[in-house]
This record gives structure tokens, C-alpha cells and sequence, in this order.
């Protein structure tokens, strides 16, 4: 150690300007008496020529006490600022010219190791660290350390290192990601530094280890990109969206270009075909380039490129496993070549291209497409690590784009089922002019139950039913089927609001309670329903309205007025046991009635009374027509992400006029009738109607006769000139008719049979004093 520690330096005139402890403690002359000294001064004799020649040899050193001690020197050439020789740093090797073990383990160290003076001029390098500046030892000694490195922020970073640790005298430990004089690319390094000093704690100077942990910095930014993949990707449920945010983590991090193509069956709601042995055709969902605009895709997006059977992708898709190919393979030099000949643009962006990865996107066992990565830029291959990291990465968006396609699909289905059960062509009657419109929602929740209805009833009379099963999914759908379903077998019943809504109320009640678990009955059952059912009466201009749990509707006047009908809203579906109240008004011919779902007007951070108040403001704009209107309410009260369905219909309100209604009480005497069927002629022929006079004597014959003789007074009749011609005939006695089959004896029991026979649809409906039975027959074609 003593040996590996003594070195003295000389100027080009071979003075002393620099005396180590070792030295003073091999010659015994302290640094004081050696410094500034001539070199020969020291020397017993003369060295050989040859000696100076090779800078090394064997010399006689007279020790301070006296004796001549033969010592083994070497000395090194010192270049000063200028590239000019500066002197000679002279060290002493051990005897028989072996070195010590230390002075070999420095030496042969795998990691780059250096020693500088306290003004960072090299005294020591071994081995790793000439490999890492890339000249001799000998070309360094003496030079300051920027002389010998470009004039870059990390060279700066590494030199004031160098003086805080010679400033201060405390070891630094610090880790960078830089380039070096003999490397091609950039490494990470880890640094320790740490102060040199004598016995007695004289600072000489600094050391360092350099551990080049390229491969660990590497493993911990594949770590770091697999968790930003896990909070990047599969962000929304929207297949091409998944499939940009995998881009979008890879480029640039990981590769220069990176695609997604995946299988068309993945697009739409087949099931997955079996994979073919020959070419395979991949649709482009997704690319992206370190190149502004991706000149280096071949195919563009949203088209489909066919991938020869024994491309890196094909095989990919086939096998299910990683291809990683090289420049110089066959496999690599055939992919270059199919893509620039199919997209001649991109060639040049193309020719620094010297490593590609194709992954296949797997989930859940299924091959939904393949993931293609590319170099360009970075310098470094795919290895085995890096396919190991990008099947990781590819399996997690497999997933991820399984699930947007589960949800798209199961989207696809509900919708197909929510469109079917909706009204698609709502009945032309003259009791309202309406429009509508149903948005469903965009939410990853999915399709909600939201649904609407135009129902006409007897008496020109119309149904308006609007409502929402709470919740998403097929589910949902179905239930708001099965709801729509009862809602007009109850409408043909022709039940008051009130009362149908308490026959809906204990129909999904027992859905709920004879429903299995997985039934959508059970989530009836958590969540409820709610629903709107309205009755407009164009002859009394009435509107009858009842609500279970649902918003009230909107009402517009002729005048330009606009409120919420008050109305007492009673307690969603389902819940069971507690009344409904039904609200009666009169409207004005030419008013609008809104009836909405709560998806126009609620969400998560808006105010409903704030959007009430929108929706109140939007229904006065100015429109050419309903359907008009019904844009201009959206536009104006709808999110621009409404989290949940939105239904909203419109209606304007006509009147029957006084020409188009005939009533006549009718005495409960049979000898009356014929006298009653005259009037009816004689009206059918101011109307026009000469043609339906025969039929239409029949049925007010049948339909008086059978109130006369089964009913109670008062009696009356009434014609209704509409779409069609309405005969109504009503007496206070509630008990309903129904039609028999007469045996061929009977006096009695075809009246109503022939009068089904003869119209066009018949029934009979409650009113608060009795029961009307009516009959429509059509109008004959003008």
C-alpha cells in the first residue's frame, strides 16, 4: 500500500511541484523540503538514458537519512490546457515489478472508477473508465476533467459534483441518465464519490465508482409504464379510444411507432370466426408515430391490410404468442418491403426502422388482434425483456378492449331491444299534434329503461305515457318492455290515470315478489320505476294526468306562458300500499304539453330547479313545427354528456268543433228508437257521410235497444265526426258488456256480435256515473 500511494509530480524542467504522504513516508522527506526541489536532487545517481526514454525503470532514491533505496518508477506524460506537456506524474511500483492486490482489483474493477485532485484533474483511472471515455489512461493524467468531455448539462452536473465533494468533504451519491465519449447511446449510471485524504485528514483529493445500471433503470421504466398502462388505458368503454390510449403509452417510451389492428368481428357483435391459415386481414383502429402525422403507417386508419401468412403479425394472431424481428432477418426484411410497397410515402421514415415486436391482444382465451411495435430512433434491439414487458402490457388492453366490446355490444343489444319496444310511427289522430325524441345515454352505465307512448282511445281521446326504469342494461330494457306492455293492455281497458297507475303499482309488485334473483323483477324490485300517464279529451279539451314518481310536465299556453303543472306526484312503482291522485285542467286549443324523463333535467352537478327553469324558457322559442322545438328544448337543457337516458314528448293540443259532435238524449222507450235513428241519418247527411247510414243505423239500434233494455236512464247518444266516425251510447248502469255466442233458438244475444262485425274496432269504458259503450267504423275515401 505504501508503494501504490507514493507519487511525486514534475514540470516539464523536472522541479517537485507535487509530494504525496506516500512519498514522504517511502523517502522521508516531507512535502515542504521535497516541493520546488530538482527531481535529480533526490536521486543517488543518474538514471540511464533509456530510463527517460521509456519513463520507466529502475532508480536510486537516497532516503532522507541517508541510504539509497532502489525503487521500481513510472512515470506519465501531464498535458496542460493548451495540449501542450505540462510534466510527468511519477509513481512507484512494488519490487520484481508485481502489484499489489489492490492496485489489481482497482484495475480490473467492472465498474468505471476514477481519482482527481481537489481542482478535478485526473490522477487515476482504471481500466472500465478508459473503455468509458474511450482513450489510454496516459492521454487523461493531468487534465481537467471538462478538457476532457463535451460542454453538456450532464458534464456540468458531473463537475460540480466533483467540487462539493472536494468543497465540502462529504461523499455524494447520485444517479444520472447520460451518454459518454465512447458509447452510442445514452446509459444510466449510479455515482459515488467520496474524498480522498492522508493520515492526517488532509484532503488530497477525490474518488469515484461509476455503476453503469442501464439494465435496472431500464426494468424500473418498464415498471413505471406498466403502472401509468394501468391508469391510462381502458379509460372509457369505447374500443377505439382503449385502443389509442395503448399508443399513446408505448410511443415514445417504449417504441417509435406502435399500431393496433384488430379482427373485424371485434367491431361489430359476431362471434369470433375461426382464424384463418392463410393471409389475415386486421382493421386499423389505432396509430402513432415519434413523426408528426405517422407517415410510416402503411395503412390507414379505420381501413383493413391484409398480413401475409408468415408476417410477424399473422404468425402473432395465429399462435398467440410474441415475434420480435431484427434488422437483417428475413422476417424483418420481408414485412419493410410489403409495407413500402404498399405505402411508398412512408419509405423513408421507414429506413432507420431496425427492430419490431408484433403482440397478439388476448382475452379471456380470444385473439382480438395484434399490437405492432417499431424502432426507429432508439437505439437499442427488442429483447427478451422487453417482450416480456409488451405481452404484459398487450394483455392488460386486451382485457380492456374486450370490455368496451362486451359493453358495445351488449349496448348494440339493448338498444336494438329499447328501438323495438318504442313507438316508431306514432298514430295520426286529431286530438294532438305530436313529436318526440329519445337519446340514449353515453355513459358506461349503459342503456337505461326509459321509454314513451301514444295511445289512442275511444272517444278520440288520447294517451300520453312517459317513464323511466331506474337502473341500465338489458335488464332495464326488458323490464321497461314488460311495464310499456301492461301500460296499454290497461289503456285499452280505458281506466282513469289513477287508477291504471295502481294497477301498474301492484302488477310490478308481484313481478318483484314471485321474480328469481336473477330476473329483472329483483331489480325492479331494489330500484322502482317511475312513469307519467296523461288522458287529453279533445271534445271537453281536458287533460287528466297522474304520476308515479315522475317529474310533472311542462305546460305552454297560446298566450306564450309557460309553468310546471302542479299535480300531486305519488310514490314510484313498486313501492306498494299508498294512493295516486289524478289532476284535471283545462286547456286552451293550441297549448303544449312536455312530458320528459329525469335525464333532461338531472345529473350529478346540476341544479333540477335551475334546468326546470331552461326547459320552461326553451319551450317559448320561436319553431317552424314540434319536431323543430323539440331540437331547440335539447340543445338548450340536455348535458353535453348526459349520464343518463333522455325521452322528451311534445304535444299540441287541437279541439273537436261543435260541426263535428252531435249529442241527443235518448228516453228509455223502445218505441223511440226508430226516431233516433232518423236523427243519425239526417245528420249523417249534413256531414256527408250518406254512405255509413246504413251501418251506422244498425249499430245506434243495437247499441240504444241494449241500454234501453239492459241499462238505466239517463240515456245518451252521441256521434263523433273525426278520423273516423265514433257512435257512443252511455247509461248509469257500470255493469260492462261482453259478447256471447247466440244458439239458434235465442231471441236475443247478437246485437253486439253483429256490431264487432260491422266496425272497425268496439269496446266499452267507466265513466264516474255508469259506463259508455262505443263502436268506430272509417270514413269513407274522398
Amino acid at each position: 500500500m505504501e508503494h501504490a500511494s507514493a507519487v511525486a509530480i514534475l514540470d516539464i524542467h523536472g522541479t517537485v511541484t507535487g509530494w504525496s504522504e506516500g512519498a514522504r513516508r517511502l523517502t522521508g522527506y516531507p512535502a515542504e523540503e521535497a516541493v520546488g526541489r530538482a527531481a535529480r536532487a533526490l536521486l543517488g545517481e543518474d538514471v540511464p538514458p533509456n530510463f527517460l526514454a521509456a519513463l520507466s525503470g529502475v532508480a536510486r532514491v537516497r532516503h532522507r537519512d541517508g541510504p539509497l533505496v532502489a525503487l521500481h518508477l513510472r512515470a506519465r506524460a501531464l498535458t496542460g490546457s493548451d495540449g501542450g506537456p505540462a510534466g510527468y506524474a511519477v509513481t512507484v511500483e512494488p519490487p520484481g515489478g508485481r502489484a499489489p492486490v489492490a492496485e489489481l482489483a482497482f484495475e480490473q474493477a467492472a465498474m468505471s472508477m476514477s481519482v482527481f485532485d481537489t481542482r478535478q484533474h485526473y490522477l487515476r483511472l482504471n481500466g472500465a473508465a478508459c473503455q468509458v471515455m474511450g482513450v489510454p489512461e496516459e492521454a487523461l493524467l493531468g487534465r481537467y476533467f471538462s478538457d476532457s468531455v463535451e460542454d453538456a448539462e450532464h458534464s456540468q452536473g458531473f463537475l460540480s459534483h466533483l467540487r462539493q465533494v472536494a468543497e465540502t468533504g462529504r461523499p455524494v451519491r447520485y444517479e444520472s441518465f447520460t451518454g459518454a465519449p465512447a458509447l452510442n447511446r445514452d446509459h444510466a449510471w449510479t455515482t459515488e464519490m467520496w474524498p480522498v485524504r492522508d493520515a492526517s485528514g488532509e484532503m488530497l483529493g477525490t474518488a469515484l465508482a461509476a455503476f453503469d445500471s442501464t439494465e435496472q433503470y431500464r426494468a424500473r421504466e418498464r415498471l413505471a409504464l406498466l403502472n401509468q398502462a394501468a391508469a391510462a388505458i381502458g379509460t372509457t368503454l369505447d374500443l377505439v379510444r382503449t385502443a389509442e390510449e395503448l399508443v399513446e403509452v408505448v410511443v415514445p417510451r417504449f417504441a417509435d411507432f406502435a399500431s393496433v389492428d384488430l379482427l373485424d368481428w371485434v367491431l361489430g357483435a359476431q362471434e369470433p370466426p375461426p382464424v384463418s391459415c392463410d393471409e389475415i386481414e386486421l382493421r386499423r383502429v389505432a396509430h402513432g408515430s415519434v413523426s408528426e402525422g405517422t407517415p410510416e403507417a402503411a395503412v390507414r386508419l379505420g381501413n383493413v391490410g391484409a398480413h401475409p401468412a408468415l408476417s410477424p403479425p399473422a404468425r402473432a394472431v395465429r399462435e398467440g404468442r410474441v415475434f420480435v424481428s431484427q434488422a437483417g432477418e428475413p422476417s424483418f426484411t420481408r414485412w419493410v418491403a410489403e409495407r413500402n410497397a404498399r405505402a411508398p410515402a412512408g419509405r423513408r421514415y421507414r429506413s432507420g426502422a431496425h427492430s419490431m415486436m408484433a403482440v397478439p391482444l388476448r382475452a379471456r382465451g380470444i385473439t382480438l388482434g395484434v399490437a405492432v411495435a417499431v424502432r426507429m430512433e432508439q437505439p437499442d434491439e427488442f429483447g427478451t425483456e422487453d417482450a416480456v414487458f409488451a405481452e404484459e402490457l398487450a394483455s392488460r388492453a386486451a382485457v380492456c378492449i374486450d370490455n368496451a366490446r362486451r359493453f358495445a355490444r351488449e349496448r348494440s343489444t339493448a338498444l336494438a331491444l329499447q328501438h323495438s319496444l318504442l313507438p316508431r310511427d306514432l298514430p295520426g289522430q286529431a286530438a294532438l299534434e305530436v313529436a318526440h325524441r329519445y337519446l340514449p345515454s353515453v355513459s358506461a352505465a349503459g342503456i337505461g329503461g326509459d321509454w314513451f307512448d301514444v295511445i289512442p282511445l275511444s272517444g278520440s281521446r288520447v294517451a300520453l305515457v312517459v317513464g323511466d326504469v331506474v337502473g341500465h342494461g338489458i335488464p332495464s330494457t326488458a323490464t321497461m318492455g314488460r311495464l310499456r306492455t301492461a301500460v296499454r293492455t290497461l289503456a285499452d281497458v280505458d281506466l282513469p290515470p289513477d287508477e291504471l297507475l295502481t294497477h301498474l303499482d301492484d302488477l310490478i309488485t308481484h313481478l318483484a315478489a314471485t321474480a328469481p334473483d336473477d330476473d329483472t323483477g329483483d331489480e325492479v324490485a331494489e330500484l322502482g320505476a317511475t312513469c307519467l300517464y296523461a288522458v287529453y279529451d279533445p271534445v271537453s279539451r281536458c287533460l287528466t294526468l297522474a304520476a308515479a314518481g315522475h317529474p310533472a310536465p311542462a305546460l305552454v299556453l297560446p298566450d306564450g306562458s309557460t309553468r310546471l303543472i302542479h299535480m300531486t306526484a305519488g310514490p314510484p312503482l313498486g313501492v306498494g300500499g299508498l294512493p295516486f291522485e289524478a289532476t284535471e285542467l283545462e286547456l286552451p286549443e293550441g297549448s303544449v304539453v312536455a312530458l320528459y324523463t329525469d335525464g333532461l333535467v338531472e345529473g350529478r352537478d346540476r341544479d333540477v330547479d335551475h334546468a326546470t327553469a331552461e326547459l320552461c324558457r326553451a319551450l317559448t322559442a320561436p319553431a317552424n313545427s314540434l319536431d323543430a322545438l323539440c331540437d331547440t328544448v335539447l340543445k338548450a337543457v340536455m348535458p353535453e354528456e348526459p349520464g343518463d337516458d333522455v325521452a322528451l314528448l311534445l304535444a299540441r293540443t287541437r279541439a273537436l268543433g261543435t260541426d263535428q259532435i252531435r249529442t241527443w238524449d235518448v228516453r228509455p222507450d223502445p218505441s223511440h228508437v226508430a226516431a233516433t235513428r232518423r236523427s243519425v241519418t239526417e245528420q249523417l247527411t249534413r256531414w256527408g257521410l250518406d254512405e255509413t247510414a246504413f251501418v251506422t243505423e244498425l249499430v245506434v239500434s243495437e247499441l240504444v235497444t241494449n241500454a234501453i233494455r239492459y241499462g238505466e236512464p239517463p240515456i245518451q247518444l252521441r256521434l263523433i265526426r273525426d278520423s273516423a266516425l265514433i257512435c257512443e251510447v252511455s247509461d248509469a248502469n257500470s255493469t260492462s258488456p261482453h259478447l256471447r255466442r247466440a244458439h239458434a233458438y235465442d231471441e236475443g244475444g247478437r246485437g253486439l256480435l253483429l256490431v264487432a262485425q260491422l266496425t272497425q274496432r268496439w269496446g266499452s269504458r267507466q265513466t264516474g256515473n255508469g259506463k259508455t259503450i262505443w263502436a268506430e267504423q272509417p270514413l269513407p275515401a274522398r
